[in-house]
């Protein structure tokens, strides 16, 4: 599904990205961790397509096709999908409208009316009752006044709603307490099927508690330096990042 070769990006001419090699399938849940400052949100944005960054060289390749000269949107029409570590408010824009419009913009950009207000509905009480959500939540502005698990779950929502290709979720645990961390991490195990993939982008083992990883990726100073299952995450709660540092000078 995604193909990421040789991908170097930079920001206001500092590579953050320095050669990053990555295969995602269908069906996989791909965790990346990495300390502050490896490039792991860069990462995400350069695969959504955000503007502050430059791509400098190399291809993503999202079934087979280079995505990285599209825009957010189109690429958003293709099927990514991107959490944001600090989602954004939009005072008198209902949960229930802004979701409308996107699915609506999305089925326009490919060549479809408007989805039927029966099905919309349907649609959206499906999704709510599968992740447990009061119809009260939906009716409320984007985002304002929600708390930290509140604007999460809302974030689950949307991309349950959207069924996306590929999920990324940019630390989406931030700030999160347990049983917010369980609502989301439920929500998102319960939309993983094969027809799709999840990138989750983390700093700590605890959400792969519950959002079982097939691969753990360790990003430093802009690279991959190491790949393995579950067991990697907890070995680096132990230990820390210095011992892969170690072994990357050696």
């Amino acid at each position: 599904m995604l193909k990421i070769k040789n991908l170097h990006a930079s920001v206001e001419d500092k590579d953050i990205l320095k050669g990053i090699n990555l295969t995602i399938n269908s069906g996989e849940v791909h965790a990346i961790m990495g300390p502050n400052g490896s490039g792991k949100s860069t990462f995400a944005s350069v695969i959504a397509g955000k503007d502050e960054f430059e791509v400098t060289s190399g291809e993503i390749l999202l079934n087979g096709k280079d995505i990285k000269d599209l825009d957010p949107e189109e690429r958003a029409h293709k099927g990514v999908f991107l959490s944001f570590q600090y989602p954004v408010e939009i005072p008198g824009v209902s949960v229930t409208n802004f979701i409308k419009t996107a699915i609506n913009e999305t089925r326009k950009s490919k060549g479809l009316e408007d989805m039927p207000a029966a099905e919309m509905l349907k649609k959206i009480k499906e999704k709510a009752d599968l992740l447990e959500i009061d119809r009260k939540f939906l009716s409320r502005s984007l985002n304002e006044g929600f708390s930290g698990g509140e604007k999460k779950r809302n974030e689950i929502f949307q991309m349950a709603m959207m069924e996306p290709k590929l999920a990324i979720l940019d630390e989406t645990d931030s700030g999160l307490d347990i049983d917010a961390l369980k609502i989301v991490a439920n929500g998102v195990n319960k939309l993983r099927s094969s027809e799709n993939a999840v990138i989750v982008i983390t700093h700590y083992q605890r959400l792969l508690d519950y959002i079982v990883p097939d691969y753990v990726h360790v990003l430093l100073d802009g690279k991959i330096v190491k790949s393995g299952t579950k067991e990697l995450a907890y070995k680096l709660e132990e230990k820390g990042y210095d011992w892969i540092k170690e072994e990357v000078k050696a």
